[in-house]
């Protein structure tokens, strides 16, 4: 996407978190259209650039299925979708809770499957879609203490693989970037010893995504990209 196109809509799931909210504010910067959905409340109002949904439920299919009709009521039309929408949690198999993993999947990899299924009726209207999901570096290797993430992470980059197979001859690609760390409050407050400029900022994510949304990355799908800073 850049100011010589015409102006796309984007949807953001996990629209109101660290990454959601600096990849929106990049994306509305080229001139585009938002849809900004989130689980949390918001008092925002939308706009007729905005299109402002909370306190929705990305695990519930009936909640992206009255998301997908309220785009096409403000709107009428979808351009990209960016799942952001996503949970972590660090324990070991000894010591952890079986029920951890299935939370992740839920968190994961439900509410990215869900949003696509969902939303691919408009995505396959318009010239050229895009759907771009948040993987993790770990879903190559797993380290200590990060099994349940790995694996929903895994399962992200699989579901990326696959839909985009799916959706190759169809116009839209579909992609997915790992990162390493990111470089958020919370994960300085978590780690304050570690050497945070190694790590990957919320702009730095956010420009490989919008990369990713443009026409310039047309030839690329299914491709899960590390973006790993120094880590």
């Amino acid at each position: 996407m850049n100011d010589s196109l015409p102006r796309q809509v984007v949807a953001i799931t996990g629209a109101f978190g660290n990454l959601g909210e600096t990849l929106a504010r990049m994306v509305a910067a080229q001139g585009n259209d938002l849809v900004l959905i989130d689980h949390a409340t918001c008092s925002i109002a939308s706009s007729s650039q905005r299109l402002m949904l909370p306190g929705i439920d990305l695990t519930s299919y009936s909640d992206c299925q009255e998301v997908a009709r309220r785009i096409q009521e403000h709107f009428g039309r979808l351009d990209a979708l960016v799942n952001v929408a996503g949970g972590f949690a660090w324990e070991t198999v000894q010591h952890g809770e079986t029920n951890t993993w299935d939370r992740l999947y839920e968190l994961n990899v439900r509410t990215a499957l869900n949003t696509s299924k969902a939303l691919l009726p408009l995505l396959l209207e318009s010239s050229g879609g895009r759907i771009v999901n948040i993987g993790a570096g770990a879903a190559a290797k797993a380290g200590f203490g990060m099994g349940a993430y790995a694996a929903s992470k895994s399962a992200v980059l699989r579901l990326t693989e696959s839909l985009a197979e799916e959706l190759k001859d169809k116009g839209i690609t579909v992609n997915a970037v790992l990162p390493s760390i990111l470089d958020t409050p919370q994960n300085r407050e978590a780690m304050p010893d570690a050497e945070h400029d190694r790590w990957v900022t919320l702009t730095q994510l956010s420009e490989v995504i919008l990369f990713l949304l443009s026409p310039a990355s047309s030839a690329i799908t299914g491709a899960g990209i590390p973006v790993t800073g120094r880590v």
